[in-house]
């Protein structure tokens, strides 16, 4: 199906009535706001939007009662993605010119980017134009937000929780900051979109003086509003081995404890960047739902990515009550690595172990349209060498730009169609592209 004719098919159902715009009561299987009509996931397309939904709409050639279908879904229900990103700014490209000509260290550039990206829709009106828009053609109700920088340091992981609590501070009218499943219920009652957010860590000061003395900035963290925590990423830590590392060494005596805090606390085990067996011997020992929030399953392809979960470490995270969410990266999907791998995955899971224990994790984000004409006015620094917490193992799969473009994050609804495509009841549909985040949310809190 082409562009224009989904266009005019999506804006058709809205115009004729098919839909209601308001409903007269909320829940987690479908809300009645003032975000639920189609139109709002069709209208005003900026043309990378309508590319990546012609890109998609190619690979699923969904019929015209599926593609309405979908639609209505997806606008009617709580769409929580379960670890993704706001919609990014465009950053100030002469702003980050002039500090590079005045000297600017790697780590105050590297900054200057993240806040601008995070924050500069609150201020700028063009790029808020933007954000909001994405969230409106996304239908998403909620991400479960990055806001925690890669490591254990706390003032490091204070940087991204700062911004998107500032963000949410003063965007309150659009966009708020949620800590229980409640608050996603009531934005969604509401017309406005919402963050949950998780840390790329937990934090640890490394001082070692005692197991209590070094978890307190775990509680502090909660306190702020941080409901997730990965427990290692690429690399090894004081928890565990991360997915990057060949020993696959598992959880330490330290990590256990760490996993007992969290479960004391309220704080979700994210296992996405674990080790395999790290991430097994977490759900063994976790008293409440343990997750893999952006992942993919490894038996589907022969050669998995490091980032990708066996079903023996599926199995025993699903036995938390826990869940997995398959992101939308193609070299981790593997295969065909679009839009129709990510539901295979999504299928795997259901199918294997329970519709109640899958999601979508997207581990993407919408870039205002405005970044490229800003990214030119930035000179070019020299090459420095990759991040100790980004080092991979060797990767031969090449992903081309119509599989990114099948995944893009504006692409939610297309995702909606697809799981309608599969056949999945609409009652599955709603737990794979939300409900099911919100109840391993309400679980895990104290």
């Amino acid at each position: 199906m082409q562009r224009r004719t989904f266009l005019n098919n999506s804006l058709g159902i809205a115009a004729t009535g098919i839909l209601a715009n308001h409903f007269a009561s909320v829940s987690e299987s479908g809300t009645p706001a003032e975000s639920t009509s189609v139109e709002n996931l069709t209208a005003r397309l900026p043309p990378a939007v309508e590319h990546a939904r012609s890109v998609a709409l190619d690979v699923l050639k969904p019929s015209t009662k599926q593609l309405e279908h979908g639609l209505r879904l997806h606008a009617e229900s709580v769409v929580f993605d379960s670890y993704g990103f706001a919609p990014r700014a465009a950053i100030d490209g002469s702003a980050i010119a002039a500090a590079i000509e005045a000297g600017a260290s790697d780590i105050e550039l590297s900054d200057m980017r993240e806040e601008m990206s995070m924050t500069r829709y609150v201020h700028d009106a063009v790029e808020q134009q933007e954000f909001l828009n994405a969230w409106r053609i996304s239908g998403v109700t909620c991400i479960f937000q990055n806001a925690g920088e890669e490591g254990q340091d706390p003032l490091v992981l204070m940087k991204r929780l700062a911004r998107f609590s500032y963000a949410t501070d003063l965007l309150k009218e659009h966009m708020t900051k949620a800590t229980s499943p409640e608050d996603v219920l009531a934005a969604k009652q509401s017309g406005q979109h919402c963050l949950y957010l998780t840390g790329n860590g937990v934090p640890l000061t490394q001082a070692w003086v005692s197991v209590p003395d070094e978890l307190r900035y775990l509680r502090l963290f909660y306190q702020l509003g941080i409901r997730m925590m990965h427990l290692t990423y690429q690399r090894r830590n004081m928890i565990g081995d991360g997915c990057g590392e060949t020993a696959n060494a598992g959880l330490s005596d330290f990590g256990r404890s760490v996993i007992a805090e969290m479960n004391r606390v309220g704080v979700i085990p994210d296992c996405a960047h674990s080790g395999w067996q790290t991430s097994l011997e977490a759900a063994q020992i976790s008293s409440k739902p343990v997750v893999a929030s952006h992942t993919v399953c490894a038996a589907l392809d022969s050669n998995p990515h490091a980032r990708s979960k066996p079903d023996e470490v599926i199995r025993a995270i699903v036995d938390t009550g826990g869940l997995i969410g398959i992101c939308c990266i193609p070299k981790f999907l593997r295969g065909s690595g679009d839009i129709e791998m990510l539901l295979n995955h999504i299928e795997y899971v259901a199918k294997k172990f329970g519709v109640d224990h899958v999601a979508i994790g997207t581990d993407i984000a919408y870039t205002s349209q405005n970044a490229a004409a800003e990214n030119k006015k930035v000179p070019r620094t020299p090459r420095r060498r990759e991040d100790f917490r980004s080092l991979w193992p060797n990767d031969s799969f090449m992903t081309t730009s119509e599989m990114t473009a099948s995944l893009a994050w504006t692409n939610w609804p297309l995702f909606t169609v697809g799981l309608v495509q599969r056949g999945f009841s609409d009652e599955e549909i709603q737990k794979i592209i939300g409900g099911n985040v919100m109840r391993v949310c309400r679980s895990s809190l104290p």
